[in-house]
């Protein structure tokens, strides 16, 4: 390779990076934990649960801790087998109630039928659906709320802080606030109705009741999987707005336990975000030129292999980088070894979404909780 094109190639690169990184800087200005505010209006936290004995008690208990709101717990029993019903009733609240999910019809997903049946029995103003993998904080209830009402939003979200215990998860479960507040313009999104624009993170979501309801609810994607897409679109293409903060104050999740078990979650939700023919080869470029190759251009140019301007642009694109990867990680609280292993961690995110969208025999079905669904036009 010529000197001029391993310089475009590093100016490449450069510009990269700063893409993202400017874009960090601003979202992180823009997204704040909101105040919580007292307010008297019931809001129904309702968590679909199947086979999760190991998560629902804290769950629960974290939800009914809920502070400076009314609220009640509905948690649907989505026909568990390791007595996940049990425990909630253990529980003994009169706020709570653990009602069984009827059996999955067919064209639905399971979330999306759990979520629709347990909204249908919920009397709150607010609907916050949580994973019941969350833990909700004492004023994270209110806090969404508040925002809610001051934003005017019918759809407020949050990504937890990610609780990652083991080097398979610390490579795999970052991504997702390295591409939410590296790529989503959140100011240009909370000034546009664009649909394109809209984005939420399904473990924490609070819905306006009545805004929920006049799109359909979780029916309306009942053949989707990622309710974190597909729902804050269908409000914004409705005429409501929506709107995203800083979750890391406000719940703590851990999603996945082990590489193994994240490679699947995520690949499941894949031909939904951005394994598709048009959007993959943008996002190989963008996050291959800005967060993979930059180091490696580095090493080349310390070996005397590139020429000493594309040396310098190389390293400035590497630097960037992993400053925006560390602005990130102090903001929603990661684990301090997301910074070096960054490249890597992009190099898997986007080697599962190769996969899923090459290998459309096995990994173009989503299995997930013992159920195989195939895969949604994305």
């Amino acid at each position: 390779m010529t000197d001029p094109i391993l310089t475009a190639l590093a100016f490449l690169c450069l510009f990269a990076a700063a893409l993202p990184a400017v874009l960090t800087a601003v979202n992180l200005c823009a997204l704040r934990r909101p105040a919580p505010v007292a307010d008297p209006d019931l809001v129904s936290i309702l968590i679909p649960a199947r086979n999760e004995a190991g998560n629902i008690a804290g769950t629960v208990r974290a939800a009914l801790a809920s502070t400076a709101v009314p609220i009640e717990v509905i948690v649907g029993d989505d026909h568990s087998t390791d007595g996940t019903a049990e425990i909630v009733r253990g529980l003994g609240d009169a706020r709570l109630r653990v009602v069984p999910v009827p059996p999955l019809p067919e064209g639905w997903t399971g979330k999306n039928h759990a979520c629709a049946h347990i909204a249908g029995l919920a009397d709150g103003r607010h609907l916050l659906f949580i994973d019941a993998d969350v833990r909700l904080e004492p004023e994270a209830a209110a806090s969404l709320v508040a925002h809610a009402r001051r934003a005017g939003a019918a759809l407020v979200s949050g990504v937890p802080r990610q609780r990652t215990e083991t080097l398979g998860e610390i490579l795999t479960v970052p991504m997702i606030d390295f591409l939410l507040i590296g790529f989503l313009p959140v100011p240009l999104m909370r000034r546009r109705p664009d649909p394109a624009l809209g984005a939420a993170c399904g473990q924490l979501i609070l819905f306006e009741r009545a805004a929920y309801a006049a799109i359909g609810g979780h029916g309306a994607i009942r053949g989707f999987l990622h309710d974190g897409v597909r729902l804050p679109r269908l409000l914004r293409a409705a005429g409501y707005r929506t709107d995203l903060v800083a979750g890391a104050g406000l719940a703590t999740c851990r999603m996945y336990r082990g590489f193994g078990e994240a490679w699947a979650g995520f690949s499941k939700n894949a031909h939904e975000g951005m394994a598709t023919p048009r959007a993959l080869p943008i996002w190989t470029v963008l996050l291959g030129c800005g967060q993979i190759l930059p180091p490696l251009l580095v090493l080349a140019g310390l070996l005397g292999l590139i020429p000493p301007l594309a040396l310098t642009a190389s390293a400035a694109a590497c630097a960037l980088s992993l400053v925006t990867r560390a602005a990130i990680t102090l903001a929603v609280r990661a684990p301090l070894a997301t910074i070096p292993l960054h490249p890597a961690a992009v190099l898997v995110a986007l080697a599962i979404q190769w996969n899923v969208l090459l290998r459309g025999g096995r990994a173009g079905a989503a299995t997930w909780k013992g159920r195989t669904y195939p895969v949604s036009g994305a």
